[in-house]
């Protein structure tokens, strides 16, 4: 059992140590055989019949516990504590040394550093020693690393001479008789273009006053004739949310005027009290109303 206690958690964890040993308590000293029980093991180690069950197959598979006999109905299982052989107990040296290498380990193996850490470098003494730095760092930076591209490639000598034109060619005026011009006419007839107004650009605001040509009557998505999906839906929204705030309101005040009835049969301070109650929660539906009206305006 002393020797189950000194077995490092990188061999056995704590609930296979709690069986292990209790194992090793019921064993035999000369032919270390041991019938602990399956509930002996349960209460020991504090955990359940199946998970006992697991932890004592795992133990089996690590080869510190042979099974000698399978328990069945009314016959305890039969086991051999380290069927290999006793380990020795370590001695306080060995213990330290097992701390120590625990204390040196990486927290997480996964994200260990798979080289060393490099020394850092002895600190400058004199200017020589800067000076030798900066050289150093300035050859290693004009030292092109292998396999990257090194600047743009030459440019290719390009199919149109340089130079710049002297002029843009003369063609014939529009509606002079001769070749067929070789720049194009005007587009308007008039030295300057008219400015195009709001109807010629379909801007829905100036078709207001006459109104869609496509449409008699607005239908529910013409830009022309000034409907928008959008805001109707926005529109029926507000309604809703408008009539059930209406509704509620008339729900509360049946609510309270049946209670003041109510009340007004008993206890005539109780109706004051209830009347001065319904008078608020009425000036706060109107404000909270106002407030949503002026959002919605803004």
């Amino acid at each position: 059992m002393v020797v189950a206690a000194y077995l490092p958690k990188e061999v056995i964890n704590q609930t296979q140590k709690a069986v292990l040993m209790k194992i090793a308590d019921s064993a035999d000293d000369q032919t270390r055989l041991a019938r602990p029980g399956l509930e002996r093991m349960m209460a020991w180690a504090g955990v359940g019949e199946k998970q006992v069950i697991t932890v004592v197959t795992q133990l089996v598979g690590l080869g510190l516990v042979e099974r000698v006999t399978v328990g069945r109905v009314g016959l305890r299982a039969e086991y051999r504590v380290f069927p290999h052989g006793v380990p020795p107990i370590p001695s306080t040296e060995e213990l330290i040394e097992r701390r120590r290498a625990a204390q040196r380990a990486p927290k997480n193996p996964r994200l260990a550093r798979k080289s060393p850490r490099r020394k850092p470098s002895a600190a400058a003494r004199t200017q020589q020693d800067v000076a030798a730095r900066e050289e150093a760092r300035a050859a290693a930076e004009a030292t092109p690393e292998a396999g990257l591209p090194q600047g743009n490639p030459d440019p290719a000598p390009g199919r149109v001479a340089a130079g710049k034109p002297s002029g843009l060619p003369q063609g014939n005026r529009a509606g002079s008789p001769g070749e067929t011009p070789s720049l194009p006419p005007s587009s308007s007839s008039l030295p300057n273009p008219p400015t195009p107004t709001a109807d010629t650009a379909g801007e829905p605001g100036a078709r207001q006053g006459a109104g869609c040509p496509r449409h008699a009557e607005p239908v529910a998505s013409c830009r022309g004739c000034g409907t928008n999906p959008r805001a109707g839906r926005e529109e029926a929204r507000r309604d809703a949310a408008d009539r059930e705030h209406r509704s509620q309101q008339e729900w509360l005040r049946e609510f309270f005027a049946e209670r003041e009835r109510r009340m007004a049969e008993t206890d005539p301070q109780a109706v004051e009290m209830a009347r001065q109650r319904v008078y608020d929660l009425a000036r706060m539906g109107r404000e909270q109303a106002a407030n949503a009206r002026r959002q919605q305006r803004r």
